[in-house]
């Protein structure tokens, strides 16, 4: 995907991407950096601040990176970083060139979404067995790929773990009348079979955003190659950009 053909009007100046719930950067950037730096664009994956202040922290990063650059950048992300990202863009469209947004967990407020499910579940068993024992249990049957992923970020978070949990598990997302007025293109993946972000979530996304592309794929491709869902991604987010 040479630079020369980002059908954007004008390459954006970086991007900032963002982890998911009990994620960390190294993730976000392999989603994302291999595609991004193909296209020419300087990828940032802010290390995501552990405990109670994640979100906060994570808005304050891209508010940091969209200070320091020349123009308008992209700010993306996977399940929470998607909806922080497309929260951010909302209220800094003049600053921001689009969203890259992976793994969309829910729309509006968190309630019973099973992503919002998942970390409050996660918080609880950390709380109640410590992180050596969670992760055991939570590692459990899963594909080796996601078992190697938590046991690593979740080891990087460190005591602040269970806070930053629950602080996204807490934190609603832009609703569907908000994505509404989104005015910057939106690349949406999603995975058919991920029960944790439901991909009619992502379809509802892309339904409501204005100018919106979405591209859904297997959780095992995902599993198997993560830089596959920021090449989607950004595909979409260029058909995006082509449909305006």
């Amino acid at each position: 995907m040479p630079a020369t053909h980002l059908s954007h009007p004008a390459l954006p100046c970086g991007a900032a991407v963002l982890p998911g719930t009990g994620s960390d950067e190294v993730f976000a950037r392999a989603v994302f950096a291999p595609a991004l730096t193909t296209a020419g664009i300087a990828v940032a994956a802010p290390r995501p601040r552990a405990g109670a202040a994640l979100v906060r922290e994570s808005l304050a990063a891209l508010d940091a990176f969209a200070a320091a650059a020349s123009g308008p950048i992209l700010v993306g992300g996977v399940s929470l970083g998607a909806q922080l990202a497309v929260e951010w863009a909302l209220r800094n469209d003049t600053r921001c060139a689009g969203v890259l947004a992976v793994l969309p967990a829910w729309a509006g407020t968190p309630g019973d979404a099973p992503g919002a499910i998942a970390a409050r579940t996660s918080a609880d068993l950390i709380d109640r067995e410590g992180l050596d024992r969670a992760l055991t249990i939570a590692t459990d049957g899963v594909p080796p790929w996601l078992a190697a992923e938590l046991t690593r970020s979740w080891r990087r978070h460190g005591d602040g773990l269970a806070a930053g949990l629950r602080a996204a598990a807490a934190h609603p997302a832009p609703d569907l009348d908000a994505l509404t007025r989104c005015r910057v293109p939106v690349g949406i993946s999603a995975c058919t079979d991920d029960p944790v972000h439901p991909v009619e979530l992502a379809r509802a996304w892309a339904t409501a955003l204005p100018h919106a592309s979405l591209r859904e794929m297997p959780l095992a491709a995902f599993g198997a190659d993560p830089a596959s869902a920021g090449r989607a991604t950004i595909d979409a987010w260029r058909e995006a950009c082509r449909a305006r």
